[in-house]
């Protein structure tokens, strides 16, 4: 307690000095009286001249040491006892600041303290050419093709000869070869060697300490960048705004999605991780600074992922763009978990969220293309017939579409869960008096309905009933096949295919009705028809009536389409059960009349092998391209 008192009285000495004295010399002449009136002043203050002497040569000894380093004309690292020397010399020069900091306010120690900090910034300066010397020499002392990582990107074995990296074919054209997939990326790059590592480390170390961790970390963020958007560009990925992405043609975009796709992988699982990881050595024990700079070098080439697939998931929303929207929606949804794990701090946390939100977009764009199937089939117009009866363009495209989508079908169910409700609203997993399985079901049910609408729209255009019953007969039977023989079947169920498939055999029926029972109604027997003069002149009416009845239904019926080769045999199967045996009965009749009797071949056009001939050569028009399975 004596010694704080004394330490007290010395300080209120000096301040009264301070004040009364204009200059630091009447200030020393005064402290000099209060000595005459007590020793302890004498004592004291002459321990503080000498502190503040030591100060001085300190200052002066480390100005010395540090000035011949920061004036050097070559790299403080290339020589490891100058590297240590200095570090040194700014350990000692950063302890001296922090030591005599509580009694900066003194004039002298200020002055001294003022020259320490210009020195320090000096040094500061210095350290932060030397931290980018090291990391360029390491960069260039790293080669990124053995690296892996353009491999990774092209789905390479690492492992290749440098003359394979090129070749000139017979022509003189330069060729690139085409490397095999690889689907591990396990793989973490040091993309520095570890001596240089721990030589950065060591400057942060003091460059942190001395209070200019944002300096260091902006060095190293522009270093690391650099070679973080070198990477990007080898493994193809282009810096395109949103509106160049959504000017670019489909196929020139299809490109582009595939080189995405292995570009994000990389990023993600790869040069991200790798990054983060020497962020971690080079400023370990400093997380704040190692998480910014980690943010810095990443964000630029994160957000140029991220844009691509917002362009991706905000731009058109065409059917035919379906199937590279899910490749974008899945591999989004893969690297969920590295997003979460990479961009963890909260330094990241905006680069987290927005790959969240970009995931959950691109779900609502495929949401969307569906909507847009929808209007597709609604505005599809029913202008001409498809000749002959035969398949729809619309019901092959809307179909194979269909199927093909099925084959994500896991990834539909996810991004359909988010938008259960059918159009009007109602209980989702009820369609007619049916229960589906899932969101998808119900989607899958309303575009086949959407389907089944608009073919009995567009079967009104054929003016023969017969003809109409053959078009839906053709492609109620093209579209309950493609269900039964795809997912579409398990998600519209076993019910939705027998009533489909009875729908089906109700058209044959009609289309036998519609077309053959006037022929039928022909060879029908009658009471007229037994009374012999008035019978045979009846019968031979009917014949001839008869013969052009069935000339003209199959001279028509011969170009129609039937595209399904069972379908086609088993309506003539049906027509030869119905008219072949009329026709004969007919014919036995007529035959047995008295007055026309062995001279029944004088009027008989067909025998019963020529209707059977005739009837085997219905349904074999081509109907067009649009007759032709697919």
């Amino acid at each position: 307690m004596a010694d704080n008192g004394e330490e007290k009285l010395i300080a209120v000495a000096r301040h009264i000095a301070k004040t009364l004295g204009q200059n630091d010399n009447m200030a020393d002449d005064i402290l000099q009286i209060f000595s005459n009136f007590d020793g302890r002043f004498r004592e004291k203050l002459g321990e503080k001249t000498g502190d503040e002497s030591t100060l001085e040569q300190t200052l002066r000894s480390l100005d010395r040491q540090i000035s011949r380093y920061v004036t050097a004309d070559r790299p403080i690292w290339s020589d490891s006892a100058d590297s240590s020397a200095f570090l040194d010399s700014v350990d000692e020069l950063v302890a001296l600041i922090r030591d005599w900091m509580p009694v900066a306010a003194e004039k002298p120690v200020a002055s001294c303290l003022a020259r320490a900090e210009d020195l320090l910034q000096q040094a500061m300066f210095r350290l932060e050419d030397e931290f980018k010397f090291l990391m360029e020499r390491g960069g260039e002392s790293f080669d990124l093709t053995r690296s892996g990582i353009e491999s990774a990107g092209a789905g390479a074995n690492t492992e290749s000869d440098e003359d394979d990296d090129v070749f000139e074919d017979e022509d003189g054209e330069i060729e690139i070869p085409v490397a095999n997939a690889i689907s591990d990326y396990n793989i973490i790059i040091d993309a520095l060697p570890s001596g240089t590592i721990n030589d950065l480390h060591e400057i942060a170390k003091r460059m942190v300490a001395a209070g200019y961790g944002k300096e260091c970390s902006h060095v190293y963020s522009s270093c690391r960048r650099e070679f973080l958007e070198e990477s990007m560009s080898r493994l193809g990925l282009q810096k395109l705004s949103i509106d160049e992405v959504h000017k670019m043609p489909w196929s020139d975009l299809e490109d582009n999605i595939e080189r995405w796709i292995k570009a994000v992988n990389v990023a993600l699982r790869i040069l991200f991780p790798s990054e983060c990881r020497l962020c971690d050595r080079v400023f370990f024990g400093f997380s704040s600074a190692a998480d910014l700079s980690f943010m810095e070098v990443c964000r630029g080439s994160a957000i140029q992922l991220l844009n691509f697939a917002d362009a991706v998931a905000i731009g058109s929303r065409a059917p035919e763009r379906l199937f590279k929207v899910l490749d974008v929606f899945e591999t989004m949804r893969e690297l969920m978990p590295e997003f979460e794990a990479v961009f963890s701090d909260q330094y990241c946390l905006f680069l987290r969220n927005e790959a969240f939100t970009i995931w959950k977009r691109l779900g609502e764009a495929i949401r969307g293309i569906f909507m847009e199937l929808e209007n597709l089939i609604r505005r599809d117009p029913a202008k001409s017939a498809v000749p002959g009866g035969g398949l729809h363009p619309i019901t092959r495209y809307v179909m194979n579409y269909l199927r093909a989508a099925c084959r994500s079908r896991q990834t539909l169910e996810q991004v359909f869960e988010e938008s259960i409700l059918p159009p009007g609203g109602g209980d989702y997993r009820k369609a007619d008096d049916r229960v589906l399985s899932s969101s998808l079901s119900v989607q899958m049910d309303w575009v086949m309905e959407l389907l089944e609408s608009n073919l009995e729209a567009k079967s009104k255009i054929y003016r023969d009933p017969a003809l109409c019953s053959v078009f839906m007969m053709n492609n109620g039977r093209y579209i309950v096949q493609k269900v039964k023989d795809s997912e579409l079947g398990s998600l519209l169920g076993e019910d939705w295919v027998r009533k489909h498939s009875a729908k089906v055999r109700q058209y044959h029926v009609n289309y036998q009705r519609s077309s053959w029972s006037k022929v039928l109604g022909v060879l029908k027997l009658d009471n007229s028809s037994l009374a012999p003069n008035a019978g045979s002149k009846a019968l031979k009416e009917k014949l001839k009536l008869f013969n052009v009845q069935f000339e003209d239904n199959c001279r028509t019926q011969s170009a129609w389409v039937i595209f399904d080769e069972q379908l086609r045999e088993e309506l003539k199967i049906l027509v030869l059960g119905n008219v072949l045996p009329a026709y004969r009965n007919f014919l036995g009749r007529l035959q047995s009349m008295p007055d026309i009797g062995k001279q029944a071949d004088r009027h008989i056009k067909y025998s019963a092998e020529d209707v059977e001939a005739r009837i085997g050569e219905l349904f074999q028009g081509n109907g067009g391209s649009a007759g032709r399975r697919k």
